[in-house]
């Protein structure tokens, strides 16, 4: 008999990198598990945060098994009237005065009338943009620079605003104006 034909008798028996491996894997199943169960164990069976704030809620809204008494707070006695925005869709755009440049501005106007102040510009826009587009092509480069510039155009639009509105609805009622918008180019 020759040697290759003979068993190693000292030689490791095959697979014992998977044996280990599993070995492995199920201790560390084991320590997962085992870290759960105490968790849940030492948390004393609270389910989770949200019953932990409800929970918080409960011991503070009730005293000894009485509701807490609110305070009001008192209301301001000036009356105070709601504001409401329009904003016109498109922007307007139209070359200054004396210059080569162009003024595109978005506008919005506020009320604190009731809504049919925002109805009449509604219904009279087409007016009021052309009414817009002459005032603001009325102003050149050096007068809309600057925040005293901007308020003066601002003032400028307004007034031509509720001057029409006037002319057509017998009222105005637009009380401020705002530029969402202002690109001079």
């Amino acid at each position: 008999m020759t040697d290759a034909s003979l068993p190693d008798l000292g030689a490791k028996p095959k697979g014992g990198f998977l044996r280990k491996a599993i070995r492995s894997l199920i201790l560390a199943i084991l320590l997962v598990g085992g870290g759960f169960g105490a968790g849940i164990y030492f948390s004393g069976g609270a389910a989770g945060p949200a019953d932990q704030v409800l929970r918080l809620l409960e011991q503070d809204l009730f005293n000894e098994g009485e509701p807490r008494q609110r305070v009001p707070r008192a209301l301001p006695e000036t009356a105070q009237f709601e504001t409401s925005y329009y904003a016109f869709a498109d922007t307007l755009t139209t070359n200054l005065k004396g210059s080569r440049r162009f003024l595109q501005v978005g506008i919005g106007i506020s009320t604190q009338y009731d809504a049919a102040v925002l109805t009449n510009v509604d219904k009279h826009l087409m007016a009021l943009r052309s009414d817009m587009l002459a005032v603001i092509s009325g102003f050149g480069e050096e007068d809309i620079t600057g925040e005293d510039g901007r308020h003066r155009l601002a003032t400028a639009l307004m007034a031509a605003i509720n001057a029409r509105l006037e002319q057509l609805e017998g009222f105005g009622g637009v009380e401020d104006l705002f530029f969402s918008s202002f690109v001079l180019q």
